[in-house]
């Protein structure tokens, strides 16, 4: 039986938190100040990195971010920064005889804005995914949550290998 590669998919979205609370906004791996509050969660709330992660997982079908780190406020995941929590979610995959090949993901809202850090986020994800990962963004033109201010999302595709063939299987 030989290797073969498959695709899947994340998606992720958040509301912002109310001014004042104190959250700080952290996107795609990186911590975005002077971009106003940053989302509510469990963790730190980078949807980017965390439809990346889903669809790291779904792409080897071992389910998705609630299965790897929980849900709530006493989770694994709760009160984890994204790039180790992408670094673990790599490490799965490769204990499960996997391998992230490459990836996508897509930030949906009006803050932050992505293009002035895009090659430090991208550089970032892709370190702590073990594979490429491009970055973009786009608005809703005020349409929706998103479009609104009230929160952000983001979509994420994920390409992984399994050489051995045979899910499961340790490399």
């Amino acid at each position: 039986m030989g290797g073969g590669t498959s695709i899947g998919q994340g998606f992720d979205a958040h509301r912002f938190a109310p001014d004042g609370a104190g959250r700080e906004l952290w996107m795609a791996g990186l911590r975005w100040d002077g971009q106003g509050e940053g989302v509510e969660g469990d963790s730190d709330g980078d949807v980017a990195v965390h439809a990346l992660i889903d669809a790291l997982l779904s792409a080897a079908g071992l389910g998705d971010i609630g299965t790897l780190f929980g849900v709530g406020e006493d989770s694994l995941g709760a009160g984890m920064h994204g790039l180790p929590m992408l670094e673990r979610t790599a490490d799965h995959l490769r204990a499960h005889g996997f391998v992230p090949a490459s990836a996508s993901v897509c930030v949906i809202g009006n803050r932050p804005r992505i293009g002035a850090r895009r090659r430090q986020a991208e550089e970032a994800l892709s370190a702590a995914a073990g594979c490429r990962v491009s970055l973009t963004a786009t608005t809703t033109d005020r349409m929706g949550f998103t479009g609104r201010g009230e929160g952000v999302a983001a979509i994420a595709s994920a390409l992984v290998g399994n050489p051995s063939g045979i899910p499961g299987a340790a490399l």
